[in-house]
């Protein structure tokens, strides 16, 4: 690619980012949201965080996306743990445990 092909994606990339932001911080961001609105932004990160989370368990760089018994039962441990006692950094420990102990006696 030329130097103004990669300029010109760059340069409409920012603006739409600005915009975008813009839209939400700049023209909305001192009214009151709709209860509606904010009853179906409290689930935001419960979409987004499975989302980010999946490809990473499913299709780790570091097997080459192959998908690994110590991923997978980290991610299972993760799951249940916050599932039963509803406290996340627990979860987040037990599967950080159950992976490093999956590594390390798996290979």
């Amino acid at each position: 690619m030329d130097s103004v092909t990669i300029w010109t994606v760059i340069l409409c990339l920012a603006a739409g980012s600005f915009g975008l932001r813009f839209v939400f911080i700049g023209l909305i961001g001192d009214r009151e949201l709709p209860e509606w609105v904010l009853r179906h932004l409290r689930y935001t990160a419960v979409g987004v965080l499975p989302g980010l989370a999946a490809p990473l368990v499913l299709w780790p760089a570091a097997t080459n996306g192959a998908t690994d018994t110590s991923r997978i039962s980290a991610a299972a441990v993760t799951l249940a743990v916050g599932y039963f006692t509803k406290n996340f950094l627990l979860a987040i420990v037990c599967g950080a445990v159950t992976l490093y102990l999956g590594l390390y006696l798996l290979g």
